[in-house]
């Protein structure tokens, strides 16, 4: 049996790369990035009106001139009006490149036009205001968007900005999710008075899907034989297999021998820690990774959250981000010698902390206890009472949005 830290140590120590490929931008969302994004040109492209209004040449409203002789209306994607004489202006649209014979804008709430005539009415001008300068964000082929970050509707938004119509990215690993046991039936089944519907697969599944992998799934039974053969079908294809249940101390527990015989080399078995201690993970010659998580609902979804998603991250070449800690609002007490990965509802005080109140189920195989909670906090095994106050760290499953 190994400790949180070392089985953590352990499976990011087993880090693959999967290659690259190129998508079209806007079905990129969630995928991390594989190359640095450049501007095609200045950003931005011309000197950009900001506001509605006037443009006119500040020397002329410098030297005590107010009613200007309006020249023509330029909208945005229109060709610049050039003035002819100093005394003109054009009135122009917000968006428009601005006229090289003009160099400051006056919006039109401190103008008065009439006749065709603009009177400027604000004595507080300044030359050049009002106008966004060619090449002020960024200039050609500047970086505008960094390597190894996740794509966001941000990206999304520049890559159009640039002309980037197709993103290399980071490839995703290919995954099967096993579910073992006699005792489980098919959602749309009426199990027997002894046994349950799958749900496993289906929350891992789910997961998944909300960091933009997609998974296969698969239903092993009880029988050695079966086992074998069908875990030795997912190593030959698939980069990542995640089994839920079959790996503890059982007479039907056929998953570790299978695998053993299968030559994945089992790099821990058993971790100590509440939800989750019968936690498996290996390694096979040709670089897959098996997750074999243990049977009970809450002690998968904890593992996914706190082991396999660190994992992906770092594989994917993701920039780790700060461990959070929340403050916790109550005293617990926890007695085995054990992480204990308690469920906690987050909420935030005035001062902006984040304060985790205890939330008490009734064991690992209580999910339905998971829709009353955000995070799972991680208490150190050294300890047995953790007095309210005290901040450790968690590990949210719910966005921060949903939380605040």
């Amino acid at each position: 049996m190994v400790s949180v830290a070392e089985a953590e140590k352990i499976i990011l120590s087993q880090v693959r790369k999967y290659g690259t490929e190129y998508v079209p931008f806007d079905g990129a969302l969630g995928r991390v990035l594989a190359e640095d994004l450049k501007a095609d040109r200045d950003m931005p492209p011309f000197d950009r009106v900001t506001v509605d209004g006037i443009a006119i040449q500040y020397k002329i409203f410098e030297n005590g001139v107010r009613q200007f002789q309006i020249k023509g209306t330029q909208a945005a994607g229109e060709n610049p009006i050039d003035i002819d004489n100093p005394g003109e202006c054009v009135e122009i649209m917000t968006g428009a490149a601005l006229p090289v014979t003009t160099d400051t804008v006056i919006r039109y709430e401190d103008v008065e036009i009439k006749n065709g005539v603009a009177t400027i009415v604000e004595e507080k001008i300044v030359r050049g205001q009002n106008i966004h300068f060619k090449g002020r964000d960024k200039k050609q082929n500047d970086i505008v968007g960094t390597a190894d970050q996740f794509v966001t509707p941000v990206v999304i938004s520049l890559a159009a900005s640039i002309g980037k119509t197709e993103l290399l990215v980071k490839k995703l690993p290919s995954i099967a999710i096993i579910t073992t046991g006699d005792e489980l039936v098919e959602v749309h089944e009426q199990p027997l008075p002894y046994q349950i519907r799958r749900s496993n697969n289906y929350t891992i599944k789910a997961v998944l899907q909300q960091h933009g992998l997609q998974a296969d799934m698969y239903h092993i039974a009880d029988n050695p034989e079966i086992t074998k053969y069908e875990i030795q079908n997912c190593l030959q294809h698939y980069d990542i297999i995640m089994l839920s249940g079959g790996i503890s101390m059982g007479k039907f527990d056929y998953v570790p021998q299978a695998l053993k015989e299968l030559s994945v080399t089992q790099l821990f078995h058993k971790v100590e820690q509440r939800p989750g201690k019968p936690f498996w993970f290996g390694s096979h010659p040709k670089g897959n990774l098996v997750f074999a998580f243990p049977g009970n609902p809450v002690s998968t979804f904890m593992c996914l959250h706190r082991y396999f998603l660190p994992w992906l991250e770092m594989s994917l070449g993701i920039i780790k981000k700060q461990k959070l800690y929340a403050v916790l609002n109550d005293d617990v007490t926890f007695k085995p010698a054990l992480q204990y990965f308690l469920q906690v509802k987050l909420i935030m005080n005035e001062e902006g902390k984040i304060l985790a109140n205890p939330i008490e189920g009734n064991g690992s195989g209580d999910y339905a206890n998971l829709l009353e909670t955000d995070a799972f906090m991680e208490l150190p095994l050294e300890q047995s009472n953790f007095k309210k106050g005290a901040a450790f760290p968690i590990w949210p499953f719910k966005q921060l949005n949903e939380i605040v």
